[in-house]
């Protein structure tokens, strides 16, 4: 038996960012894991320029996550004010940045991808033997943040509260499956019905759930379940000040019991 952290990610409208070049700002289908260590991070009060920490968080834990709802795809054609790059100058907020770059303003034209109905749950496992925060530290943060949990963008805040709880099981996907099934979200969801309409046409439930992990952690995490793809993904955090990101080999697995909420 093992002891996981398991949460929730549901949102009304959520950003789960992939490489971006250009004014095209494209999102994937589910959290990278570099997003989802970026929310514990903010739920603990880690900041980016604290490169132990992050090195603690990228390192220490495992993760995988239960899909059930990759939300509709909507796109926003997005415009800001941007300031021209000046040599060492570093204005302390952005309404500072604005103010003193007067008439030098610029607009930057993108196109960012949200999805809109989104549900994922998390797990999170200890790797290392001396963890800088316990399961239950990290639990105790989700359920009092320092910083203001997102979904991608601060303009998304979650629909519903991460509900972390600290459960046994064998593998991170059979706690995963205990939480879909029997989980707090499904009584939420059936007494508020929040986001039932948005995840009526794009939910996984008719043919099971998706639980993705990284491919090392599948032997020991997958249980019976099979793996159906594998992919790359740079969502590895190497640096969060200079945001430069690893490449990462997931896996896909699928689930074959019908899940519901």
């Amino acid at each position: 038996m093992g002891r996981f952290l398991t949460f929730a990610m549901v949102a009304p409208m959520a950003s789960f960012g992939m490489l971006a070049v250009g004014e095209r700002r494209d999102g994937a289908d589910r959290p990278a894991r570099s997003a989802v260590l970026g929310l514990v991070g903010a739920c603990l009060g880690v900041t980016r320029a604290d490169g132990a920490a992050q090195a603690a968080l990228a390192q220490g834990y495992g993760l995988a996550l239960l899909c059930h709802a990759p939300g509709e795809l909507l796109t926003d054609y997005h415009t800001t004010q941007s300031a021209p790059t000046r040599r060492n100058w570093q204005p302390a907020t952005r309404a500072r940045e604005l103010a003193e770059a007067g008439d030098d303003l610029a607009t930057i034209l993108s196109r960012r991808d949200y999805r809109t109905g989104s549900w994922h749950l998390g797990a999170v496992w200890v790797r290392d033997a001396a963890p800088r925060w316990s399961l239950e530290e990290i639990c105790a943060a989700m359920r009092e943040p320092v910083f203001t949990p997102s979904l991608g963008r601060r303009s998304c805040p979650p629909g519903l509260p991460l509900a972390p709880q600290v459960v046994e099981g064998e593998t991170a996907t059979a706690v995963l499956l205990e939480r879909q099934h029997n989980g707090p979200e499904s009584q939420m969801h059936a007494r508020y019905g929040l986001f039932r309409d948005q995840l009526a046409g794009h939910s996984r439930a008719d043919e099971g759930a998706l639980v993705v992990m990284d491919m090392a952690d599948v032997a020991a995490h997958a249980g019976d379940h099979p793996v159906i793809r594998r992919e790359m993904r740079r969502d590895e955090p190497l640096s969060r000040t200079r945001w430069q990101f690893g490449l990462r080999e997931e896996a896909v697995l699928h689930c074959n019991a019908k899940v519901g909420i």
